[in-house]
């Protein structure tokens, strides 16, 4: 069940619509994008530290919440770069920030309404700046794209270690889940 993230990524761009007029006004839109980006950051943050949980998570061992911030700052600035046109290092890069998601501890119940607040707050700020719908359409695209590589981190890596661990075939543990998910 090993993910390609390099197919995973253009499959996904196919499924949200990302043109190249998007990817085009996204880059034209750089510098605002770097502009807003600590902004977002904050937001982004401040949601997340009201939780008691996540604030844990943010906040265990020295220096995390500042490096994530600056994390953060970087992913926002490459959302609107897409670093090689949204390529293979685009994948590469959005496929290691969903396993670092796993790794240290953020589940799908914080990142999914995480990247709303996102999203709400860049729109108000697109707004407040005059901004076009367009540059805000093609920011919600690559967003929900970035979080499909979040979202599909946790599956690979459950998946894989219930693969591992039990020895069990790919088709077995599809056709258990699909059985499972009838009967709830």
């Amino acid at each position: 069940m090993a993910l390609e993230p390099h197919a995973f990524l253009k499959t996904l761009i196919q499924r949200a619509g990302l043109t190249e007029e998007d990817k085009q006004l996204l880059r034209s839109q750089s510098e605002w994008g770097f502009k807003v980006a600590p902004e977002m950051a904050d937001h982004f943050y401040n949601y997340l530290q009201r939780d008691e949980e996540m604030n844990a998570i943010l906040n265990n061992g020295e220096g995390r919440i500042h490096r994530l911030r600056e994390t953060f700052i970087q992913w926002f600035q490459e959302m609107f770069t897409g670093m090689d046109n949204w390529g293979d290092a685009y994948a590469d890069r959005r496929w290691k920030i969903g396993l670092v998601h796993v790794r240290i501890g953020i589940g799908p119940q914080h990142v999914v309404p995480a990247m709303a607040t996102v999203v709400h707050e860049v729109g108000k700020r697109l707004r407040n700046d005059g901004q076009s719908e367009e540059l805000k359409d093609a920011l919600g695209r690559i967003c929900m794209i970035d979080l499909a590589f979040i979202e599909q981190a946790y599956i690979e890596v459950s998946s894989s270690a219930v693969l591992r661990e039990t020895g069990w075939s790919e088709a077995l543990f599809r056709r258990l889940i699909a059985t499972g998910a009838k009967v709830m």
